[in-house]
């Protein structure tokens, strides 16, 4: 039991590093978002700086799983940490000095996606080694707190200290929050997987390992099953999801925008909270997982019936409130079905499976709402007149609270579909667990860490 809790402590100490490492990071991306619309005030610089964030992490995560199981978990997250900080301190130093411009923004999106494409699966497949079965729940809750914590944080600080500290300030203050994350990964120990001894003609090569995270899905066609229906639920979450902005801009202000997100990342943070508290459900995971999405997808419904900042906060509240608990149980199950050592290639395939639609949202999202569902509900619309006129209104943005609308039925449709899956459905009782009920590894020394594989030159 005290091998656990000081797993759980080390679990905590990179978790407030990594926190604080998010907070800096945010206050440079607040300041980046203010100079973009400043020097163009449009909406399509934030969109393909979205696109350029996301595209490598799915490119790129096949390789970034297999590099995590053969490399030392912990050097990777210290590499990809400083590339990170360094490509942060880039930015503020180009915004500080005025030479920035809108391509070197979608540059350092895609570098940044870079790094974080490396660290995040070395960040994931050692929660497993650190913390006990039992809490894995926990743990992943934890993570989605943070980013609540950093998403109600960022604005809030940044605007206060750009009035006050300016720039320079908020470029000190990100340099300290990187020095305190390098330093909790420095100082805390990292368990490794165990390695099994080849010979050297067995020895996998870095292909292999990129195609391993298929095949073991492929094997275990509940996981597979999970990570597609995940994928189909990414899809209607972000496809609407950045519809918001243009929604409550269409009757109200920026200020009014600036409320929802608050209200949104509340929401987040609220779930997290009492995700972590509870620990998620200790049998029937899976269930959860359904039942929570459905739903987070009727935060969608309520957000697009009227069109006042009252529904669409509570929407999207009730949005973020309950993807954390189902989230986290997903994790837990994903984690307990794989082991330790295959854990980064694994985690990386279903991540770009997972995430392969989110691109094609973003760029569908636009088209539906301007070209398909706004046209729908303006006057003298094809629905204008019926019910749906009656019933959500005509005018501006309307048509998005009916895509947002359809948005949350189709993901209480997918959901019922998935669930019907027997594969899926008894994923817990069919896929054995890969790890022990709470066991734990001996850590390596730092002596003892695995070296590199010869292979991966």
């Amino acid at each position: 039991m005290k091998k656990q809790n000081k797993g759980m402590r080390t679990f905590i100490i990179i978790w407030m590093g990594q926190l604080m490492s998010m907070i800096g990071s945010g206050l440079i991306g607040f300041a980046l978002g203010i100079w973009i619309y400043t020097e163009t005030g449009q909406a399509t610089p934030f969109a393909m700086t979205a696109l350029f964030s996301i595209l490598p992490r799915i490119l790129l995560s096949p390789v970034t799983g297999a590099v995590t199981d053969r490399w030392n978990r912990k050097r990777i997250m210290l590499i990809a940490d400083s590339l990170s900080g360094v490509a942060t301190l880039v930015t503020a130093v180009l915004l500080l000095t005025g030479r920035m411009e809108i391509w070197m923004v979608y540059a350092i999106s895609f570098f940044g996606s870079v790094f974080a494409s490396f660290q995040q699966p070395a960040y994931s497949a050692s929660i497993v080694l650190l913390v006990p079965k039992s809490q894995l729940t926990r743990a992943n809750s934890m993570i989605q707190m943070g980013q609540a914590i950093e998403t109600i944080l960022t604005p809030i600080l940044a605007g206060a200290l750009i009035a006050t500290i300016g720039m320079q300030g908020i470029i000190i203050i990100d340099a300290v929050t990187y020095l305190i994350a390098l330093g909790t990964l420095i100082f805390v120990s990292i368990p490794q997987p165990e390695r099994k001894e080849v010979t050297e003609g067995e020895k996998p090569s870095l292909f292999s390992d990129i195609a391993f995270g298929w095949r073991y899905l492929v094997e275990r066609p509940g996981l597979l099953g999970l990570t597609f229906y995940f994928a189909s639920v990414n899809f209607f979450l972000n496809i609407c999801g950045v519809m918001i902005g243009p929604l409550i801009l269409s009757f109200g202000s920026a200020a009014s925008l600036g409320v929802a997100q608050t209200v949104m990342g509340v929401g987040m943070l609220a779930g997290s909270l009492l995700m972590s508290v509870w620990g998620g459900p200790k049998k029937k995971k899976i269930n959860a997982v359904f039942a929570f999405i459905v739903l987070a997808a009727m935060g969608f419904v309520v957000a697009g019936l009227q069109p006042t900042l009252a529904f669409i906060s509570a929407g999207v509240f009730i949005l973020m409130f309950f993807i954390p608990f189902a989230s986290g149980p997903s994790s837990a199950i994903s984690a307990a079905k794989v082991a330790p050592e295959v854990q980064g290639r694994v985690a990386a395939t279903r991540s770009m499976l997972g995430q392969s639609m989110m691109p094609i949202a973003f760029l569908l999202s636009g088209i539906l709402a301007d070209h398909v569902f706004n046209p729908l509900l303006v006057e003298g619309g094809a629905l204008a007149d019926t019910f749906v006129g009656s019933w959500l209104g005509v005018g501006e943005g309307r048509g998005i609270g009916l895509m947002m609308i359809c948005s949350g039925l189709c993901l209480f449709i997918v959901s019922v579909v998935a669930y019907t899956n027997p594969r899926i459905r008894n994923i817990e009782t069919e896929i054995p667990d890969a790890i022990p009920d709470d066991a734990e590894m001996e850590p390596f020394t730092e002596a003892e860490e695995p070296q590199p594989s010869s292979a991966v030159g």
